[in-house]
Order: C-alpha cells, then structure tokens, then sequence
C-alpha cells in the first residue's frame, strides 16, 4: 500500500543480489557439507514462489499482511544465511 516503500524494497531485492558474491565467504562451495543452508536454500524458493503467487492477488486485507511477513522472510534470508554459514565452518574447522 505504500508507493514508497514498495520502490524501496524493489530496489533493495535487487540490489541485494549483486552483493550475494561479495559477501560470499563459505571454505566450500557444495552445500552439501552444510545442512542447513540447503533447507534456507528451500525455504527461499517457497518464499519466492509464495510472493509470486501473493503478488497476483488484490490489494486486499489478507493478502496485504501475507505480501508483508513473505517479504520480511525474503529479507531475512539474506542475513540468515551468511550467519548459518560461518556456523558450520566454525563448527567443521573444530
């Protein structure tokens, strides 16, 4: 609903792709060898999925508040992932 903060958060989903390999910092490149990671990775594609689904539907009370808690976890993927990462080479170095 807000014309602002919608081309803000447009800007932000993009421009947080081209500083993914930048802030690439894994000792491996397989997920295999993190666990977790492969179910962020999962979770990305429903949550990509879903927010194409919602973003097809009116503008309307249910899906307003989906279209909100879907993109908070799209935006969170981004910080949880790196942090999940370092997890396990912490814990594979040890």
């Amino acid at each position: 609903p807000n014309k602002l903060g919608g081309v803000i958060a447009l800007v932000m989903s993009i421009a947080i792709l081209f500083l993914m390999p930048l802030l690439h910092t894994n000792q491996s490149q397989e997920l295999q060898f993190y666990p977790l990671n492969q179910i962020l990775f999962w979770y990305m594609v429903i949550t990509i999925i879903l927010l194409t689904w919602i973003g097809a539907r009116p503008v309307e009370t249910p899906y307003i508040l989906t279209g909100q808690i879907l993109t908070v976890l799209y935006f969170s993927y981004y910080i949880l992932n790196p942090i999940i990462s370092k997890f396990w080479d912490n814990l594979l170095n040890n």
